[in-house]
């Protein structure tokens, strides 16, 4: 019933129901109008007709009432014979001719002839005699099968002297037979036009309506968001035209579709490969978009997050409002993320509003800068020149104190004055190494510094080194060698490495109190992937393990009265692990507090047939 009332509602049906209608009105009009109008014609011609006769009968009766005068017998015998005369017509039902004191006189109907010379009730008569007026009217005679009678009542006056009337019955049901049988005509005519006319209609109106429905399915396809299709043109009038400016209209929504489509895909795809991260929120603050990079920031995933306050998420509802990001201000705020395995991750989050261009806000974006690394540079920066200031204040402070004993007469004594000397050249010393030393990272920092590389059999160039040492600290020190018999080639620096390998040794030997002292040097190469590996292991002291990782940072020292006190800068580390990344190697360490430590260097290795060295 539903899907019925639905097709009734269409176009092609109510142009079909509004075209059958104006034809059903228009030939209503018409047969009103041509029913009416031949009504009156026929009616009118039969009155006509009926008034003639009466005017002959009327001039016939005033020639006997001439011609008879007194004799009343006489002329009653000529009225009666003219009335039988006329009253033998068909569409004449009788015909009477009454006298002033309403007595008929003489008529045409048989049945009726015993009423004669008797007085008769008839209004219409009587009043016509009265009034000396015609009168008449159609009524119907239930006596003779309820047809039309049309009775007419005509006084006779002669002399300016009513002398009579004459009555006359006419049968007018002809004529409204007659009318009824074009009627019927005219209905079947109707029937057989409207079925005619609603083929026609419903080819019409297809006509029409084929192509709207055409461009009514093709606008639910692009609501589907198919644009492909095109709406078939039949002819050229306005539907037509109208049909060809759809297409053109779905191509042009194609192509700002396909423009849309590719602007939103690289807005995703830069919004998803953004090395920062992106929230974005409507004007509410409820989250609409999170990135990947956003997500990973901060620990969550994206189901939890959509439809949640953007503020909440971020834990800055307690000190930002929408209000302060539409106005700029403390549109800049750090997070500190605490991860359990990992340190702590800090991120600069940047608030601004999105505004259309009616002024009306739309929502709020978020940027999530990771600065971690920046602000760890930023620490190691100003625990650097922290360190640097202490470095150098310390022994410049002895050296003040000392110069300032010797000004004061300590140089004449002979026994204080050299030691205070040999003190202040022994500060000198070590500030001299720790400026070199500094000088030394910053040229590596800015690769000022060329490192002059040379292909060298490691086997051989660490075997130099550990005899060098074992010449220095042959008595007090054991250096243990496990090297592979096949010579492994590398490609170094090799004062630069040399200079790696003294601190590393140096550092091994410097901070072991068993005795005697122990030094173990491992090599070994991996083929597979062309690089070596040097293991330098010491039984010293050892490096408690939070802190195995940071022997390489500037200045970073476990003991630093120890360290000082031993002549170090605390830069050798640092030093060593610039030197080793600039060889595309990694330096780092493995200790146990307690049992010692051992330095790991690995560099890329090269490969040389030695029969092809030698040569």
């Amino acid at each position: 019933m539903k899907n019925l009332f639905k097709s009734l509602q269409s176009l092609q049906i109510k142009l079909v129901v509004i075209y059958v209608l104006l034809i059903i009105v228009g030939m209503q009009i018409i047969g009103v109008y041509f029913t009416n109008v031949l009504e009156r014609d026929l009616t009118g011609n039969f009155k006509t007709n009926i008034e003639t006769q009466i005017d002959l009968i009327e001039t016939r009766i005033e020639e006997i009432n001439e011609e008879y005068g007194d004799d009343r017998a006489g002329f009653q015998a000529e009225v009666q014979k003219l009335l039988y005369d006329y009253g033998n017509r068909s569409d004449i039902d009788e015909i009477r001719f009454v006298n002033p004191d309403s007595v008929l006189i003489a008529t045409s109907k048989l049945s009726n002839e015993s009423s004669v010379n008797s007085t008769i009730k008839a209004p219409k008569t009587k009043e016509s005699l009265d009034t000396g007026l015609s009168n008449d009217e159609i009524f119907v005679s239930v006596e003779d099968d309820s047809k039309r009678m049309w009775i007419v009542n005509a006084p006779l006056i002669v002399e300016d002297r009513v002398i009579g009337a004459i009555y006359v019955a006419s049968n007018i049901e002809s004529v409204y037979q007659q009318l009824e049988k074009i009627n019927n005509t005219f209905i079947i005519a109707t029937i057989l036009s409207l079925f005619i006319t609603s083929i026609l209609g419903i080819f019409v109106a297809r006509t029409i309506t084929k192509p709207i429905i055409n461009m009514r399915n093709q606008a639910l396809l692009m609501s589907e968001g198919n644009y492909t299709s095109r709406v078939q043109i039949y002819s050229d009038d306005e539907i037509g035209q109208l049909a060809e400016s759809f297409n053109i209209l779905s191509k042009r929504v194609q192509e700002a579709q396909a423009n849309t489509e590719s602007e939103k895909n690289r807005l995703d795809s830069v919004i998803t490969h953004m090395s920062d991260g992106i929230i974005a929120s409507d004007r509410r603050g409820r989250i609409r978009l999170i990135n990947d990079m956003a997500l990973g920031l901060l620990n969550l995933q994206a189901e939890e997050l959509q439809g949640r306050d953007m503020l909440e998420i971020l834990n800055l509802q307690n000190d930002v409002t929408t209000e302060d990001i539409v106005e700029g201000t403390e549109i800049s705020h750090l997070l500190v993320i605490e991860n359990k395995d990992e340190e702590d991750t800090m991120i600069r989050v940047n608030f601004s509003t999105i505004v259309k261009d009616t002024g009306f806000i739309n929502g709020y974006i978020a940027v999530l800068h990771d600065v971690t690394e920046q602000e760890r540079i930023d620490a190691e920066r100003r625990e650097f020149v922290a360190n640097v200031s202490h470095e150098l204040r310390t022994p410049l402070t002895s050296m003040k104190s000392y110069i300032e004993a010797l000004q004061d007469g300590a140089w004449q004594d002979e026994e204080i004055a050299p030691r205070f000397l040999k003190v202040t050249h022994e500060e000198t010393e070590r500030m001299s190494r720790l400026v070199e030393d500094l000088l030394q990272l910053s040229c590596m920092d800015s690769e000022v510094e060329e490192i002059n590389k040379e292909i060298v059999n490691f086997n051989m160039f660490l075997d130099r080194i550990i005899e060098r040492f074992e010449m220095t600290h042959k008595e007090d020190v054991q250096f243990i060698k496990n090297f592979p018999n096949t010579a492994i080639f590398t490609e170094i620096a090799i004062d630069k490495m040399g200079q790696v390998l003294d601190n590393v040794i140096s550092n091994a030997i410097k901070y072991q109190q068993r005795e005697p002292k122990r030094v173990e040097f491992y090599l070994q190469q991996n083929s597979y992937y062309n690089r070596l590996t040097l293991r330098i292991k010491d039984y010293g002291l050892g490096i408690p393990n939070s802190k195995v990782d940071r022997i390489f940072d500037r200045f970073y020292r476990i003991d630093k009265a120890r360290t000082r006190k031993m002549g170090g800068t605390g830069l050798g580390l640092a030093i060593s692990k610039e030197i080793v990344e600039a060889h595309d190697g990694k330096i780092w360490a493995n200790s146990i507090e307690g049992e010692g430590t051992t330095i790991f260097i690995n560099l890329p290795s090269e490969v040389i047939n030695e029969d092809d060295w030698d040569v």
